[in-house]
């Protein structure tokens, strides 16, 4: 039999690895009698982990969330998963940093050695979404206050910051938004609220930075079916300019001088076929005709089997533009 800390670690990492343990298969799995596993389960509640007993035929423990957080068992790679998201917690957006880092420095100090020397050798650099400035970042008390009322399923009433609050007179501040709250998203170290604006009646996408919870959350509502299905596809979408498709709104393709090994390490999400040494043909996508045109033109070499004639229409436009834009009296002095 195993002494009694060691024999208490090896129950506590039971308990955490499954929800429901019938207790003879626990008494089996510890080599211990039902009346030692009794005294043992008694001894971690002493220490602040709340076990409960399951009543039934088999009967048996779970281990319950409790009013404060006890010591927790980590396997290998669970610590070194839980070190990895602590490492890269400053790109996430959310404000956590010196808590990420607090919470770190704890975690190093009760591994092992050899899942120090693990951790120390996995040196992470995050860095933020590139910008002109600064993003804000989400508050989180914020954030917990939008995914309770998402998994509440509350209708919520927030006052929302407009991108450019000094286009708003003082006198006419706007009613606060009502919205059922769908979706929390991360994406690109900003958050997103994907919710149904119950006053303009469509879907919409709030950053989580310009939100101001006001209490309390109105009734609880049914979720209606996000168009696509699919939360990523439905954002992506939003953010092309579509609703519901991933895809961009306008997509076209268009023959370039220039070998393909030159376009495919800047062709982004697009596509790039070989033609010959000095020819390929790349298809791109873009929110509109015209920025998908500038998109080909910023290539700088020829252009040609431009498709469909939407795009080659937007060509012409852009041409006109550029030539109004190059002329002599238009030309900064």
């Amino acid at each position: 039999m195993q002494k009694t800390s060691a024999r208490l670690l090896s129950l506590l990492s039971l308990l955490q690895a499954r929800r429901d343990w019938p207790g003879a298969v626990l008494a089996e799995r510890l080599e211990v009698s039902p009346r030692t596993l009794r005294r043992d389960v008694d001894r971690l509640r002493e220490l602040g982990y709340p076990v409960r007993a399951v009543k039934g035929p088999d009967g048996g423990y779970r281990l319950d969330a409790g009013a404060r957080l006890p010591p927790l068992l980590f396997d290998d790679e669970q610590a070194v998963a839980l070190a990895v998201a602590l490492r890269t917690a400053a790109a996430s957006g959310a404000g956590i940093e010196d808590g990420a880092a607090r919470a770190l420095a704890t975690l190093r100090q009760v591994m092992p050695a050899r899942l120090r020397h693990r951790i120390d050798a996995l040196q992470v650099t995050p860095v933020a979404h590139s910008a002109p400035l600064p993003r804000p970042q989400a508050d989180t008390g914020v954030l917990m206050a939008l995914s309770a009322a998402v998994q509440a399923r509350e209708v919520l009433r927030f006052d929302h910051t407009p991108a450019h609050p000094g286009d708003t007179a003082p006198a006419c501040v706007p009613p606060p938004r009502r919205v059922e709250p769908h979706h929390l998203v991360t994406r690109g170290g900003r958050w997103y609220l994907v919710a149904w604006d119950l006053d303009r009646e469509d879907w919409r996408v709030f950053r989580a930075d310009r939100v101001t919870p006001r209490t309390p959350t109105g009734p609880r509502f049914t979720p209606r079916e996000l168009p696509g299905g699919d939360v990523a596809a439905f954002l992506t979408g939003r953010f092309r300019g579509s609703d519901g498709s991933p895809d961009w709104p306008c997509r076209g393709t268009a023959v370039l001088h220039l070998p393909a090994s030159a376009v495919s390490p800047h062709a982004a999400d697009g596509t790039v076929e070989e033609l010959g040494p000095d020819r390929c043909r790349l298809t791109l996508g873009s929110w509109s005709w015209p920025s998908l045109a500038a998109a080909f033109c910023r290539f700088d070499t020829d252009v040609e089997g431009v498709g469909p004639p939407a795009l080659g229409e937007a060509f012409a436009r852009l041409a006109d533009r550029c030539a109004r834009a190059a002329a002599p009296g238009a030309r900064f002095r």
